[in-house]
């Protein structure tokens, strides 16, 4: 478990923006996964993206790329990179587009990587793909790559089993910098390695992302990393956009409910003991969402004593709206004042 810091964090919005998001809908059949959701992504900046399991993170990211799997589709929004729109392009298009501007870093490293060909085949063909180089200048990128990201260039022979996790995790980060893309999505980058390693690799991440001026998109559960390491972090639930706001003040004033109670899921390194209280009840099923607020079910302000407020929560959606610089809430609670 990581520590908030306390330092000023950059929260680099004056840079111009690199990616936005606007009104992004996704469906799988029936059910809207992705439901109007409005993001930007500046220059240099790490965004974190936060959310229970199932609240659309990872879609959002296979959005971005273009490879959502039927019957995933974007039914609506738009994409905008640098000021063009992704939706919409061709095939052709978006193979030039994938790793030379926006590169992945998908969640189980075991799984991306072929288990079958060594580390350096790896690299071969992801560089080969995009431009023209041959396989012995391929190979020798591949090693100054390897050694960026911690591990001894004579791996490049290696097979993905005779590597840790840790390494693993590496090697795909190091891919995904190998045409040196503008923006890095990192999707659960942590998942099931331990608390050590985790650290490692995302100082790793920072130390990288300082040499080479990439933004980061880091998606991911754990709130407690985001405060860390992100600049600013969004807040997912069921589907939409709950919270955003730069990482230390989200750390220290969250105004919605849903953020509150994931704040007050992880222990403080310091201070006195504190009970922790997890976040009652279940994520809804977003075939049939609930009406209104989608936390109110969850909720522990919604109830009957305010009548006019329980309305708005069980009837009416709330949008983002800015409650300070940089920091958007929807909720009815914080638009009356009742937070």
């Amino acid at each position: 478990m990581t520590a908030l810091m306390e330092a000023p964090i950059d929260t680099r919005t004056s840079a111009p923006a690199l990616l936005e998001l606007r009104g992004l809908t996704v469906d799988y059949g029936g059910a809207r996964a992705v439901d109007g959701v409005d993001l930007t992504i500046h220059e240099g900046e790490i965004l974190g993206l936060a959310g229970e399991s199932g609240c659309g993170k990872t879609t959002i990211a296979n959005a971005v790329m273009q490879i959502l799997r039927p019957p995933g589709r974007i039914s609506g929004g738009s994409i905008v990179f640098r000021g063009e729109d992704l939706v919409g392009k061709s095939d052709e298009d978006m193979r030039r587009f994938r790793w030379r501007n926006v590169s992945m870093v998908f969640q189980s490293a075991m799984n991306a990587l072929n288990p079958v060909m060594r580390v350096g085949d790896q690299f071969v063909d992801a560089m080969r793909a995009h431009e023209r180089i041959d396989k012995k200048g391929a190979l020798a990128q591949a090693e100054q790559l390897l050694e960026l990201v911690g591990i001894d260039p004579a791996r490049i022979r290696a097979y993905p089993h005779q590597l840790s996790g840790g390494m693993r995790q590496r090697v795909i980060i190091a891919i995904a910098l190998s045409l040196n893309p503008e923006l890095i999505v990192l999707d659960e980058p942590t998942t099931a390695l331990d608390v050590v390693v985790q650290r490692e690799i995302m100082q790793q991440v920072e130390a990288l992302k300082q040499d080479f001026g990439f933004a980061v998109l880091f998606i991911t559960h754990d709130v407690s990393l985001l405060l860390e390491f992100a600049d600013r972090i969004a807040v997912m639930y069921a589907g939409e956009v709950v919270e955003s706001a730069p990482a230390q003040k989200l750390g220290t004033d969250a105004q919605h409910p849903y953020t509150q109670g994931l704040l007050q899921s992880f222990p403080p390194l310091t201070g006195p003991l504190e009970r922790l209280t997890g976040i009652p009840g279940s994520p809804p099923d977003l075939r049939n969402p609930p009406a209104g607020c989608r936390f109110h079910p969850r909720c522990p302000h919604c109830t009957r004593d305010n009548a006019t407020l329980y309305l708005r929560q069980t009837a009416e959606r709330p949008v983002l709206h800015e409650v300070a610089p940089g920091h958007s809430v929807a909720c009815h609670l914080v638009e009356e004042g009742t937070a």
